[in-house]
């Protein structure tokens, strides 16, 4: 489960969809570039969050998994919203219209809107800061496998987990 306490209130949920991203031979990885100031989160160490800005438009929240100086990522790309699911849909939907629970962090923009999560959220350690993954001991369902979506490289790579028929997950685009 993810969890980000802020002073508007703790938003969390289950996390039912990601992908990995790890080192410097994943062309589709940050640390394909070489160490960056954008990507040296990814060299770790483990348990940090890595965000950062895609496409000037949507934060994206990983969580850096490989050892220290080993560059390596998971990227959230869907929850089964939990706690703060009023919040979350003022933070998707400031104009108020409504927005189906199940589609609330669908995709990894969305998620991180509706969790409040940005750039300031950046190297936050995963265990002990406002911003967590906790084991609440919530059974999920099956786990598929297969390529990687929205990326335009190394897209053979089966490295996207996915709760299997689970509404929260992201569509598989052709």
């Amino acid at each position: 489960m993810l969890a980000h306490r802020t002073r508007e209130g703790v938003t969390s949920g289950v996390i039912v969809e990601t992908e990995a991203y790890v080192g410097e031979d994943d062309p589709a990885c940050h640390a394909s570039f070489g160490r960056t100031a954008r990507s040296e989160p990814l060299f770790g160490p483990p348990g940090i969050a890595y965000v950062y800005l895609n496409y000037g438009i949507h934060y994206l929240m990983n969580a850096v998994t490989e050892a220290d100086g080993y560059p390596g990522a998971v990227l959230m790309r869907a929850l089964q919203p939990l706690d703060g699911v009023t919040l979350m849909k003022k933070r998707r939907a400031p104009d108020g219209r409504d927005i189906d629970e199940h589609a609330l962090c669908r995709g990894p923009g969305n998620l991180t809107k509706a969790l409040g999560i940005t750039i300031t959220d950046n190297r936050l350690d995963l265990a002990t800061s406002k911003l967590t993954i906790e084991d609440r001991g919530i059974s999920v369902g099956r786990i598929a496998t297969g390529p990687r979506i929205g990326i335009r490289v190394a897209v053979e790579r089966p490295w996207r987990y996915w709760v299997e028929g689970h509404r929260s997950v992201s569509a598989r685009r052709r």
